[in-house]
Parts: C-alpha cells; structure tokens; sequence
C-alpha cells in the first residue's frame, strides 16, 4: 500500500487551512466546503463534503460552540473540546494532515483550530442508502425478509444483529491507494483458525491498487489467484442470516464498503450447491429439495452432451431407449445447432438484464416465438435440441450460486465440443480432465472438492443429504476450528 509522508498539524491555523485548501481542492470542487467560524474568540474552520454530513447535528455542535465564552478554551483547548463542549460519540484527534484529508473524503467533518496542534474528527455521516430489502437471488418462501445493502456500518449491524457473542470480531482495513475503500474482516474469535484469519488479512493487506470501483468482485479477483479459473472460490450472499451460519461454522467474512455482498471464505464446491431455502423446511423435505437441485445441476452440465452424443453414436444405446436418438437431424448440423442455441440463450439472458421490466413480457413472447416454434419452422432448430436444451437452462437457473451457474455452462460448451471432437473418448477424457483441475483448486489452502476429494464419510454424507440441526454438532473439519463442537 502506497505511504504518504508525514504532514503534522500546526498550532498556526492559517498554515493547516492553506494546505487542506491546496489538497482537498477545495476552490474547484464544489462539494467540498470550508467552513470558517470564529468562536470563543478563536478562529476555527471546518472541512466537510456535502451530502455526507448530518445537518441537524452540525448544526447542534455548532449552536454549542458559539455559546462558549474566551476563557473557557484559555486552558488545555483540545481535552475541553472533546471531553466536553463536543457532546457527541464518534469524535477523535488525530495529528497528521493527510490522515485527517482522507477522513474526510469518506465522510467524517474535520474542525481545526488556532493555537491547537491536532485536527478534532466528527464523524457525523450520513449515506445515501436504500433499506435491507430481500436479496434478488436468495428469495426464500418462509424466513427473514432483510439483506445487506451499500453501507458497511449497516451490514456490520445486521450481522451483530444476529450473533450477539462477544467473541465476534470485526476488523477493518482501508484498501486501494486512491479510493481508501474501508473493509471489514469479520469472524469469531473463539471459533475461526487462527492461522486461516491471518492468511486471509495478509491476503487482504498485499492488495496494491488505485482503488476497488467493482468492491467485492476485485477483492476476490486479487485474493483468490487463478485469474483464469471460472469457478468461484468465495461465496457471495446478501442474506445476514446465511453470513451468520457459516460465522459459527468457522468461515471468516469479508464486508466491502458500497458492495451488497459479503464474501464468505474459505469455501468448497458443495457451498456454491446449498441454499437456505433448504434449511427453512423440514429436514426430510430439505433434502428431497436438495436431491432435486442436485440433479438439475448435473443436468445442466452432462444433458446436453450426453444426448449429443447418443444421438450420433445411436449403437451406444440399448434397444429401449433408442426414442432418444432424432430420426431427422435437421438441415443444420447438429453440433452447430447446440452452439448457436447456447449463444441464443445467453444473448435473451443480457437481453432481459438490460430490458425494463415493462418490456419484459414483450421480449419474453419475442423470444419464445422466434426461437421456438418459428426457428423449428425454418428448419434451424429440431424439437429435441430446443427441449433439452430447455432442460439444461433450467438446471442452470436451479443453481444457488450464479458465479458456479455461468462456470458450469462453460464447462457444458467445453464437453460439447470434447464429444463433437472425439466422440465417446472425449466426452470420458473431458469429464476427468475437469475433475482433475477440480481437486487442484484450493480456495486459502482448503481443498475445492473437500469432502468428496479427499474423501470425509461424514461430511460427504451432510453435504449430499440435508441433516437434522440437532444431529449437525460438529463443525466442519476442513476449517480447524477452536471450538469443534457446536
């Protein structure tokens, strides 16, 4: 991270006004506002940007200053100021200029004054935020309807909220030499390893950048490694609650401010296949959901494939199921026809994100006429490729997680293309080879397949079938926990 040198506050108010002017540019942005004020005979300014103060209680600070007479700031000013006559609970000194420059540029109002040689920091800011609604892609039927949003304080609450354990630790960093972006470690003390917590601040603490305009998304690209492999190894969630579970399980968070997603690290494949909607029913319907999830994801990747390769290799199937295998394969070659409809999918899918939601009816008939029944029409498409195809979308929709989701479609375009190449050997080649660079992954030296690769009966068995709560009273192995009883 990039130093600045240090810039001590003078006694001589005229010299801190002078440079806080000259680097806060403050005569060519408007929002920037200097403040002159003289009270208790006392020259003193203050520095602040617009939009991020609470006016009502500068107001209030400011009405208390000005009754204050000459002789009560004649002895030890600054303890007085802060002690006494600034009746309010975020206030600090701090004696460097560049320190105080960068506070307020996130907020804070900063007050100097004559004959002082420390800077007093109010930090009495406001955000533009909207309320903790629930989250888009974590939409349960039954439980808590509030998420995260755009303002770290906010979500730091939200998930005191829900673990009051006086344990609970919530570290902040600044990250990125221009934008100072604040972050937020959080875990439980008496839970997380140790060495994982440490690892993943050093992680944090060797990010070197100008600044985190996507927040979460570039702290993962930086702390992950790997930049060219599509599988997520963070977990992204704007529920407070699904943060809290994995805070007792040992699982360290990481709050960016302005992001509504917290990353949750480490984490294994079988996370990004979890959803809590299963942990908000029964257990036995639970896991009969998750049987359901699991096998649309595994449609999602191996239907589309598998079909494409029965349909030209029709030997491979026995008698009774020869119905699979298209009698008519269609004046396009069948291959291309997978790939074109694989983009077509993907185009409507960056079509519907940038449509407002009046048109999205429109461009929902749009699409399934001109796609469906029209492409078959002109000889484009056959049925079966739009019906499996259908198939293996909705697998892709029933993933949780929608990093995992796109990761798996380029996975299912790497086996087209491995069995359209290759035939039945490339499909098998294929399948191993991406197991393989599976079990290469380690997300903070915590193995991807865990525990399927290595193989753990007992976590393999609560990662396949959704466990009774009061059966689960271990934690999970792969964190090291402190504590490993629940």
């Amino acid at each position: 991270m990039e130093t600045r040198e240090k810039q001590p506050v003078s006694s001589n108010i005229e010299k801190n006004i002078d440079y806080m002017k000259t680097m806060m540019a403050v005569d060519k942005s408007f929002d920037v506002i200097q403040l002159d004020l003289a009270y208790a005979g006392r020259k003193m300014v203050m520095f602040l940007v617009d939009g991020f103060v609470k006016d009502d209680i500068l107001h209030y600070l400011m009405k208390l200053l000005a009754g204050l007479d000459e002789d009560q700031l004649e002895d030890d000013a600054l303890n007085k100021l802060l002690k006494k006559y600034i009746p309010y609970v975020e206030v600090e000194e701090k004696d460097d200029l560049n320190i105080v420059i960068d506070t307020v540029l996130a907020g804070p109002t900063a007050l100097l004054v004559d004959g002082i040689d420390k800077a007093i920091l109010i930090d009495a800011r406001t955000y533009p935020v909207r309320g903790p609604q629930e989250p888009d892609l974590e939409r349960v039927v039954r439980g808590s309807r509030d998420g995260y949003v755009e303002t770290l304080v906010f979500n730091t609450a939200l998930t005191r909220r829900r673990i009051r354990d006086r344990t609970l630790r919530m570290e902040y960093l600044q990250i990125g030499r221009r934008s100072k972006t604040d972050v937020v470690v959080c875990y439980l003390e008496d839970i997380a390893d140790p060495k994982l917590v440490n690892k993943i601040k050093k992680s944090l603490s060797m990010i070197d950048t100008d600044g985190l305009p996507m927040g979460e998304k570039t702290i993962e690209e930086f702390v992950s490694g790997r930049h060219w492999n599509p599988y997520p190894m963070v977990r992204y969630t704007e529920r407070p609650d699904t943060a809290a579970a994995h805070l007792y399980e040992g699982h360290v968070c990481i709050i960016v401010d302005g992001s509504p997603s917290v990353l949750i690290t480490p984490t294994t494949f079988w996370h990004h296949l979890q959803h809590i909607e299963e942990y908000r029913n029964k257990p036995l319907v639970g896991a009969y959901l998750r049987m359901v999830r699991f096998i649309a994801v595994w449609a999602s990747i191996f239907l589309l494939p598998l079909w494409y390769l029965f349909s030209i290799h029709p030997d491979l199937l026995p008698i009774s199921f020869f119905y699979v295998s298209p009698d008519d394969m269609g004046d396009v070659p069948l291959f291309l026809q997978l790939i074109l409809i694989e983009i077509g999918i993907d185009i409507l899918r960056m079509a519907a994100i940038h449509t407002p939601s009046s048109l999205a009816t429109a461009l929902g008939l749009v699409a399934a006429l001109m796609i469906g029944q029209v492409a078959v029409q002109v000889g484009l498409f056959i049925n079966e490729v739009i019906l499996y195809l259908a198939v293996a979308a909705i697998g892709t929709f029933a993933t949780p997680s929608y990093e995992l989701s796109l990761a798996n479609r380029l996975v299912r375009i790497y086996l087209l293309v491995a069995t359209a190449l290759f035939g039945p050997y490339g499909l098998i080649v294929g399948t191993t080879l991406w197991v393989i660079a599976l079990t290469r992954l380690k997300s903070f030296d915590i193995p991807y397949m865990w525990p399927f690769i290595p193989f753990n009966y007992r976590a393999f068995r609560d990662v396949m079938v959704r466990s009774p709560i009061p059966l689960k009273n271990r934690r999970p192995r792969f964190l090291h926990p402190k504590d490993p009883d629940r």
